[in-house]
């Protein structure tokens, strides 16, 4: 039963983390949501918010972590150089007040 309460918990944390940052490509800003990464993103981010140890650093070493494939796959970015630092406070300040709510 917990594995079904944690998979839930992960899918609301992937749907409140969808639509507030995005990736800067050529000016374009595509959403995580878009991307397909908001629920790969939500599956590393959430032990953090359990374990309380989500900080400004943390986030940025999973962003550094997650490997963002481009071309058909042809290369990969790391997310963290995908997204403006105003992105990336976006996302710290909704996962802060997802935190909150745990």
């Amino acid at each position: 039963m917990a594995n079904a309460s944690t998979a839930r918990e992960i899918e609301q944390l992937a749907a409140a983390i969808g639509d507030k940052a995005y990736l800067d490509v050529a000016k374009w800003h595509l959403y995580l949501g878009d991307a397909k990464l908001h629920t790969v993103l939500a599956e590393k981010l959430y032990p953090l918010l359990t374990d309380n140890k989500l900080s400004e650093d943390s986030l940025a070493e999973i962003l550094q972590s997650t490997p963002v494939p481009l071309g058909g796959g042809r290369t990969q970015v790391n997310l963290r150089d995908l997204m403006p630092t105003g992105s990336q406070a976006d996302l710290l300040q909704a996962l802060e007040e997802y935190q909150r709510d745990l």
